[in-house]
């Protein structure tokens, strides 16, 4: 009997407990796209018809308990079925998941309709960041943590965005239709903002598609959502939403960019130039595998530092950062990073943590060896 009463309170409480958890967000987020609302308000109705249902079958059966107990002398009955009744509650289930089903179908057809877009981008993840490329627009950038390391190491107090923050977001103007390309580069992946709505798996070898509409300005944070190797966990998404007017002027700035930096690899660049943008490139694409003092986690990620056979091979070594090494997780950067990139990245490694290389390793070099591989 005290068992019965202790659960019996324990039924009461949760149910009591119900809506100040769902009012202090620990329920999934309502979102801020049509397709996300759908969801919330699909799952908020599922939720309540299985709280109805619990409500119904565990009172029954609470109730049986105590009105039907062998204290007061009650007899167990002596039939075996009763087709009426099996009928009954075969029934009443079907009628519930049919009801179910209509709206839950209704939202999936508009979740995989990514027709009629507005603006197609390529995401590509990469151990351990994203790649976005906007489709027909010349425009290209890598998405990296940009939480310091002295956070991550705890010699530093962490920020209000610990490890769900970026160099470069994803800008996407609101109000329009945005259709999402993802793929991998190396492992699976899983791209995942929950309050756009979207958990999409990047598989290398496959092309998914997912779209987002998105009405609020703001900026939205998600993170890799399928376990990617040693770093899963600093792979963040952050996704900037913006009038269409400052997305077009944002565009506009993204392309003029990208020309200067096509421009500039025809010129001779200088040594403290290179070492410059090298140490800022390492930073955002190396440092998390070959530590930011260049030591390494061998025998996954040799050390560059005073690596030898890297000074003495510097063929090898363009070779190495262009097209990556099979079989390790070194991956080619041929399409992650520019000539410049790639030039200056080279060069800082051949000249940081006490290697003196002296030598460079000019834009001109990298365009012409990837000009070639592309013929």
């Amino acid at each position: 009997m005290r068992r019965l009463l202790m659960w019996m309170a324990v039924g009461v409480t949760l149910a009591a407990l119900t809506p100040m958890v769902l009012a202090n967000g620990w329920n999934m987020p309502e979102g801020v796209t049509a397709v996300s609302r759908d969801i919330y308000s699909l799952h908020m109705i599922i939720f309540w018809i299985c709280v109805v249902i619990g409500v119904i079958v565990f009172g029954a059966m609470f109730y049986s308990l105590f009105r039907y107990r062998h204290s007061r002398g009650a007899k167990a009955a002596t039939f075996h079925e009763h087709t009426s009744v099996e009928v009954i509650w075969t029934a009443i289930p079907l009628l519930i998941l049919v009801a179910m089903a209509v709206p839950a179908t209704a939202t999936l057809k508009t979740m995989y309709d990514p027709s009629e877009a507005d603006l197609d981008v390529m995401v590509t993840g990469q151990q351990w960041r994203w790649r976005y490329d906007y489709l027909g627009e010349d425009v290209a950038f890598t998405s990296n943590l940009s939480t310091s390391r002295e956070q991550i190491s705890g010699t530093s107090e962490k920020g209000e965005n610990y490890l769900l923050e970026v160099d470069e977001p994803l800008v996407l103007p609101v109000g329009q239709k945005v259709r999402l390309l993802l793929t991998s580069d190396d492992v699976i992946h899983s791209w995942w903002v929950p309050e756009l709505a979207v958990k999409q798996d990047a598989v290398p070898g496959f092309v998914n598609e997912n779209w987002v509409r998105i009405d609020e300005p703001g900026i939205y944070r998600g993170q890799c959502a399928e376990l990617c190797g040693r770093n899963h966990g600093f792979m963040p998404v952050v996704v900037e939403a913006v009038e269409p007017e400052r997305f077009d002027q944002w565009m506009a700035q993204r392309k003029e960019a990208a020309q200067q930096e096509a421009m500039s690899a025809d010129r001779e660049w200088g040594l403290d130039e290179l070492m410059a943008r090298g140490e800022q490139t390492y930073g955002a694409v190396c440092a998390a595998c070959h530590q930011p003092d260049g030591s390494g986690s061998p025998p996954a990620f040799p050390a560059l530092a005073g690596n030898q056979a890297l000074l003495d091979e510097p063929d090898r070594h363009i070779s190495t950062v262009i097209d990556g090494v099979a079989g390790s997780a070194m991956p080619a950067f041929r399409n992650t990073l520019s000539p410049v990139e790639i030039a200056a990245v080279i060069t800082y490694e051949r000249n940081a943590w006490g290697n003196e290389a002296g030598d460079t390793v000019q834009p001109s070099e990298i365009a012409e060896r990837l000009a070639a591989q592309d013929e």
